[in-house]
């Protein structure tokens, strides 16, 4: 059966009809043809990643006998987000869409229960990050497949050499590959020696480079210093807790980094942080692999100083941002027990094990117990420079929004709330109890949706 692949369309249209019967077995098929499989996965940052993926995906169609077709959606400008709103408002397009975050929680409604699969899945693999539960599990049912490509964490990655000179630093004795962290050092990585070491470096001309615009890797990174403080905007029922001490703490916090940030991180994109730190000016960045991949294409001799570490330390905790992903499968896909097959295919060690060693690194599976592949310990340079990307020891994944139900959380995270305040009171000339009020006023509107 010929196999068509094609790349970036943005909406692919079709009729919808409810049809074949969701199970978490190997799609069983006839003796002909089993019809079509329409998928959109995300525009992979990493140079050949999405090489593997169409590999693996061309392998199983052959087994199975699907005339697969795959678009491979961007991220920039929420291209991807809109063509799943697009689709889920239409009832038709791809059976199957990567949706990031809260916007597979947005489109519970219009997604097919996942159960079976994870049962699956969490039978042969154990329990997946806290992260992946606390999207993922909508009204006391999985609501998508997990993904692999695109479920990241956003931990340090750090200059060895201009941590060293400007920090007094040396992030490789801290975090060392294949080790354990050395505990009298990482004690002092805190959110306090974080402004010393911020200041030190901007002074030295490498400021460290974090966005604070309106994207998700902005929402995501300062989502997870309020967590570090223990600063909420509510608690999990939903009540507005965000006029708090905790809250003031974080925001003063801020007011005293934003000086030693480039200018213009309020108006960055998702990657802008990796622009800065591969053009060499920056000394640390909070990103997966991505970044340093494409150093090591294009500025080798910044992708050797690179080391991945987790995320300084704060009153309540040690928490790295994280972005589970899901591939969602829509409940008005007419083959919605071939998606499930190809997601479990995914999922098998091996395509797993591909994926990650493709990805660099990058694509960061949800079971703890897949998490052990050598690609963290190979890849380089520098050798080991990886390997502390995978959450270990006291760090918490954290996503933004938490504790918040998911319809708050999903307005929390999606209209970037948390940099919004932070931009209030370090840019626009408003005080921390005007910027908490602001909130308040924003999070009220947020329960009426």
């Amino acid at each position: 059966m010929q196999k068509s692949i094609s790349r970036r369309r943005v909406l692919q249209t079709g009729a919808a009809a409810a049809a074949a019967t969701a199970s978490s077995m190997p799609f069983i098929h006839g003796a002909y043809a089993a019809g079509s499989l329409n998928v959109a996965f995300w525009d992979h940052w990493v140079p050949g990643a999405n090489d593997t993926m169409t590999k693996l995906c061309k392998a199983w169609a052959d087994k199975e006998k699907v005339d697969i077709k795959i678009d491979y959606v961007t991220s920039q400008g929420d291209k991807l987000m809109l063509t799943a709103a697009a689709e889920a408002q239409a009832r038709s397009g791809h059976d199957m869409i990567t949706l990031p975050v809260w916007y597979a929680a947005a489109q519970t409604d219009a997604l097919e229960n996942s159960d079976d699969v994870w049962a699956t899945l969490i039978k042969q693999y154990g329990e997946p990050s806290a992260g992946h539960v606390y999207v993922g599990k909508q009204k006391g049912h999985w609501i998508a497949p997990p993904a692999i490509p695109n479920s990241l964490t956003l931990p340090s990655v750090g200059r060895i050499d201009l941590f060293k000179q400007y920090a007094g630093l040396d992030l490789t004795q801290m975090y060392p590959a294949q080790q354990p962290a050395n505990k009298e050092l990482t004690d002092k990585w805190t959110l306090d020696f974080f402004l010393e070491a911020a200041e030190k470096c901007f002074k030295g001309g490498a400021p460290f480079g974090l966005p604070l615009g309106q994207t998700s890797d902005s929402a995501n990174t300062v989502g997870a210093v309020f967590r570090a403080f223990g600063a909420e905007l509510t608690d999990k029922d939903g009540n507005i807790t965000v006029n708090s001490d905790p809250v003031k703490q974080v925001l003063t916090w801020y007011k005293k980094l934003v000086p030693f940030l480039p200018p213009d991180v309020f108006a960055w994109d998702d990657a802008g942080n990796n622009k800065w730190l591969i053009s060499g000016k920056g000394a640390y960045i909070q990103n997966p692999p991505s970044a340093w991949a494409v150093a090591v294409r294009d500025a080798p001799k910044v992708a050797e100083q690179c080391w991945h570490f987790p995320s300084a330390k704060g009153p309540k905790g040690r928490f790295d941002p994280a972005q589970p992903s899901f591939w969602g499968i829509w409940n008005f896909s007419p083959n919605k027990a071939a998606a499930k097959s190809l997601a479990l295919y995914l999922w098998e060690k091996d395509s797993v094990g591909q994926l990650v060693a493709a990805s660099k690194g990058y694509d960061l599976p949800c079971f703890s117990t897949l998490r052990d592949f050598s690609t963290w310990a190979e890849q380089g340079p520098p050798k080991g420079g990886l390997w502390n990307y995978p959450p270990r020891g006291d760090v918490v994944e954290s996503v933004a929004g938490w504790p918040a139900p998911a319809r708050v959380a999903n307005q929390i995270f999606s209209q970037a709330t948390m940099p919004k305040m932070v931009a209030q009171c370090t840019q626009q000339g408003k005080s921390i109890d005007d910027a908490i009020a602001w909130a308040t006023n924003e999070l009220e509107g947020f329960m009426r949706i």
